[in-house]
């Protein structure tokens, strides 16, 4: 991947870059899936953290936990999840993704130094996902969740090596500045 291309994928639509990292350890709750399916998601976050070289634990000491996937066939579910506006900062978030036609959507909660905090993800799953393979859909929730991409992306090879290049320790936790992408460019090189 090209620094340009690696630059496109941490630069918001107000031109701004981010690209951050979890700092903490990720504790993985999952709502609203089958037991069958539940298994299969649990291994897909293991494997991209650990791919990442980063840990997964049962509890976050200060949220219990910071990784939240809820999977639902229609937005309207959501107005039972407790506290949604204030987990989330968003008031009516089921009616504004109910109007946007949105089949999932990410928030990202950030700690002071700006690494990420938490991850909350929702799938809507009578929509374009209704079809979607259990492990492919894992996959590529659990590639999103690990940096704040601000494109949505589909799981590659180039993608991986890029997260794993994002996790060296070497690297910040977050990098504003857009000159980071030559870095993590520099990285991906080293690894090959």
């Amino acid at each position: 991947m090209t620094p340009d291309q690696i630059q496109q994928l941490f630069t918001r639509d107000d031109g701004s870059y981010l690209c951050a990292r979890w700092g903490r350890p990720v504790a993985p709750v999952i709502f609203g899936l089958a037991d069958e399916s539940l298994d299969i998601f649990r291994a897909a976050l293991r494997a991209g953290f650990a791919h990442a070289g980063h840990p997964v634990i049962d509890t976050d000491p200060d949220m219990g936990s910071n990784l939240m996937l809820f999977f639902m066939r229609d937005w309207d579910e959501l107005t039972g999840v407790p506290d949604l506006d204030q987990l989330t900062g968003i008031p009516d978030l089921p009616a504004r993704l109910a109007g946007q036609a949105a089949d999932q959507y990410r928030l990202f909660r950030f700690d002071t130094d700006g690494s990420i905090r938490a991850c909350l993800c929702f799938l809507r799953m009578s929509g374009a996902l209704a079809n979607a393979h259990p492990a492919e859909l894992a996959e590529a929730l659990t590639m999103r969740s690990l940096l704040s991409f601000a494109r949505d992306i589909a799981p590659s090879q180039d993608l991986a090596a890029l997260i794993r290049a994002a996790y060296d320790p070497v690297l910040p936790a977050v990098a504003t500045d857009p000159s980071h992408a030559l870095r993590l460019s520099a990285r991906l090189s080293a690894q090959t």
